[in-house]
């Protein structure tokens, strides 16, 4: 045991920076991992446990007033309801701004999906004004209870006694209305009523929608929503967040059980007679197996340990959304199990890998076995004779033979070095496709920056008189957007129509062409996959009473609503409906206007009369995703430091054994020190190119992938410029040099007795 810790205390001294690398590469792995789990739990846990003590509904159903939804609560399959409830739309104004919602009255607290109060009571007889908010909706108006609330366009008050949380779909300025509980003489003249459905079985919530739009009739349906869908929004961009950290962990966590085994299988073959020396004088193979795999498994077990620790004790201070998770994760059941198994995980692969590499160092014969003083693949190629003919440096011609000669070996390294670099190149992918929803909207599905709502005192012609009127408004499309059932009538989609042939919307196509004639249509990715159609095809939807029927020629790509969005131009939608007024509109700004200020001043110039606000960009959401891949690229690159210091060392000590031929041809050592550092360059060269040919379209494949699954679509994906690869490539290759030349110096500069020794 104690020539075991002498002989692994000597290999830390010689390769210190190995090892501070490994450590903290295997910290930067298991605390990626730590936050992917916990995002996660944060995802899905916070909206499931509302969901559990709200008891909430299954089924969402918005019905017109004369509907008798109370029938629904025979049909087989439904446990219990909530409502129906009488409802009716508002926009409800407070200091903190503007905002539309949903007035929904209720006696006392539903026993389905009743809303738990965070702060303040519950309505009460004695107050008929008071009223309680959804929590977003709350922060939104940035109130409080015992704040006031304006109804726009009337002198109606309402007073705020308390603010809930709700397990269904919540407010989104500008896509879906706020809810707001109030007492049901507050809603004197409903527009509406809802009502919600707790089923025996969650499984069978389609078929529970198309019962209750068989019993109620499809003209009575105004809007359906379900648990899936306000699990999904609630879930929203904290699942990706998890996905990308989980899934560059893992790659990070192969890329560091390679990098292990290749430092460990270089060693092996530079300390083959020293190996043998442990066996001569008494080592059995099992022990020198456990040399390797010991060191290797502490300092893998450090950097875990270190991860854990820090991730338990500084996570829930990191602001922003990761320490919200990781506070709200430190509080879960499945936490401590996490904590456990998420290092331990990391280090027995790890432990792993060095074992395979280790066993190879066990089966070392005790005699050494000269090496060959020339092997075969070491002869000049035909390339590089004519490359010297032609008085290329000799240095760079024998450094990069020297690189590639033994292929084998070289494809390791080079593959070792790739798989860090890959993974760099598609985070630097990530990172561009989030700046391009920023830096170029328009090509990213949201071409217009602001959604205006006007209230029925102003005509259309009013409405886009005082829009047009201000001089950063570039354009303003009319629009109307309603709820349509599908076919099968198991859910609901948003039917969008939006400008006129006159002057078009101008929507993002990915695939097809734009909607121009009478009844054409284009239509998201998660309409196409819910629908299970696909461009060309022909659908019918339902609004009221009435069917749509849209040809598809083009797919959009549709931030909004998971995609589940069709649309067509305001002119086919009232060739059916000559009664539709728009409702909405959609204001493109000139370039390099600031939509929060042009929103200010149409609001004032409004007089109440305008709800605006600013189209929700997906990437608002994915901000800390930014540090996020920062802090994977320096693992990665931790990394490829390990890869690189490993076949440095290699390159160097098997060059000894061709030390005295190159000085006996004449070069001199700064000569042999330039072929050490050219044979690095070109393996790190090679690992850059082959990472990036790899990398790209990896990185496009994988972005469309996930835009695919939220419904946003494929074509979102961006790489990098040229400009940032070549400086990613110029790096690592700089980088391989810088490090390889002192080595490589003192190696050229040794004494020919010391040179005579490592070859014989």
């Amino acid at each position: 045991m104690r020539a075991t810790l002498r002989w692994a205390h000597s290999d830390l001294r010689t390769h210190r920076g190995e090892a501070l690398f490994l450590v903290l590469a295997t910290a930067g792995i298991v605390a990626s991992l730590l936050l992917a789990t916990a995002l996660f739990g944060y995802a899905t846990n916070p909206w499931q446990r509302v969901f559990t003590q709200a008891r909430g509904a299954h089924v969402t159903l918005h019905t017109t007033v004369s509907a008798d939804a109370g029938r629904l609560a025979a049909l087989d399959g439904v446990e219990s309801v909530a409502g129906p409830y009488p409802t009716a739309s508002v926009a409800l104004a407070s200091r903190g701004g503007r905002a539309s919602a949903e007035l929904r009255g209720t006696l006392g607290q539903p026993e389905v999906g009743r809303p738990l109060i965070a702060s303040g009571r519950w309505l009460d007889p004695a107050a008929p004004d008071g009223v309680v908010l959804e929590s977003r909706l709350a922060r939104a108006l940035l109130t409080a209870p015992g704040d006031t609330l304006t109804v726009s366009g009337t002198a109606r008050r309402l007073t705020v006694v308390g603010i809930a949380d709700t397990a269904e779909p919540r407010y989104r300025p500008g896509e879906r209305t706020g809810l707001v509980w109030a007492l049901p003489s507050a809603v004197p003249a409903p527009g509406g009523q809802v009502i919600g459905l707790r089923l025996t079985d969650p499984g069978d919530t389609g078929y529970a929608v198309q019962r209750a739009v068989t019993e109620l009739g499809a003209g009575a349906i105004g809007e359906v929503s379900t648990w899936q869908q306000a699990r999904a929004e609630a879930q929203g961009d904290n699942r990706l967040l998890g996905q990308v950290l989980g899934l560059f962990g893992l790659g990070a966590l192969v890329a560091a059980g390679f990098a292990v085994h290749g430092a460990i299988a270089t060693r092996i073959r530079g300390h083959l007679r020293d190996i043998s020396v442990l066996k001569a004088i008494g080592f059995t193979p099992g022990q020198v197996v456990r040399v390797f795999l010991i060191q290797h498994l502490l300092y893998a077990l450090l950097g875990a340990v270190a991860a854990a620790v820090l991730t338990e004790a500084l996570g829930s201070g990191v602001p922003g959304r990761l320490g919200d998770a990781l506070a709200v994760w430190q509080g879960l059941p499945g936490h401590t199990v996490a904590l456990f198994v998420v290092p331990v995980g990391a280090v027995l692969f790890i432990g792993a890998t060095t074992g395979l590499a280790a066993w190879r160092a066990g089966r070392v014969p005790p005699v050494p076995v000269p090496r060959p003083a020339a092997p075969p693949a070491g002869r000049l190629t035909g390339v590089a004779r004519r490359a010297l003919g032609a008085r290329v440096p000799p240095a760079l011609v024998l450094g990069w033979h020297k690189a590639f000669t033994r292929r084998p070996r070289a494809l390791g390294a080079v593959g070792r070095l790739a798989l860090p670099l890959l993974l760099i190149v598609v985070a630097l992918s990530a990172w561009t496709t989030i700046d391009r929803f920023h830096s170029d909207p328009e090509r990213m599905g949201l071409p217009t920056a602001l959604s205006v709502r006007a209230d029925a005192l102003l005509s259309d012609r009013e409405a886009r008189a005082l829009l047009e009127d201000d001089p950063e408004v570039a354009a303003a499309y009319p629009g109307v957007e309603v709820a349509a059932l599908v076919p099968g009538q198991t859910a609901t989609i948003a039917l969008r129509g939006l400008g006129t042939r006159r002057e078009p919307y101008p929507f993002t196509l990915a695939e097809g062409r734009a909607a121009r004639g009478t009844d054409e249509a284009v239509a998201g990715q998660g309409l196409l996959d819910l629908l299970h159609v696909r461009v060309g095809d022909w659908v019918r939807v339902t609004v009221g009473d009435q069917p749509q029927i849209l040809h598809i020629v083009g797919r959009s790509i549709e931030p909004e609503n998971a995609g589940r969005v069709i649309s067509t131009s305001l002119d086919t939608l009232r060739a059916n409906d000559p009664s539709l007024r728009p409702s909405l509109y959609q204001l493109r700004l000139e370039r390099g206007a600031d939509p929060g200020a042009v929103a200010d001043r149409l609001a004032a110039a409004g007089r109440g009369h305008l709800d605006v606000h600013t189209v929700a960009n997906p990437a608002d959401g994915l901000s800390p995703l930014r540090a996020v891949v920062l802090g994977l690229i320096v693992v990665l690159a931790l990394i490829g430091l390990i890869e690189l210091l490993t076949a440095i060392g290699g390159t160097v000590r098997e060059g000894e054994r061709d030390l005295l031929a190159l000085k006996a041809i004449g070069l001199s050592p700064r000569q042999i020190t330039a072929v050490t550092i050219t044979a690095t360059a070109g393996t790190a060269l090679a690992a850059v190119l082959l990472a990036t040919a790899l990398g790209l379209p990896l990185a496009h494949w994988l972005i469309d992938a996930q835009g695919r699954s939220s419904g946003i679509g494929a074509g979102i994906a961006r790489v990098p410029s040229p400009a940032l690869l070549l400086m990613l490539g110029t790096a690592a290759v700089l980088g391989a040099a810088a490090l390889a030349a002192v080595p490589a110096a003192r190696a050229a500069r040794r004494r020919l007795a010391d040179t005579l020794s490592s070859v014989a």
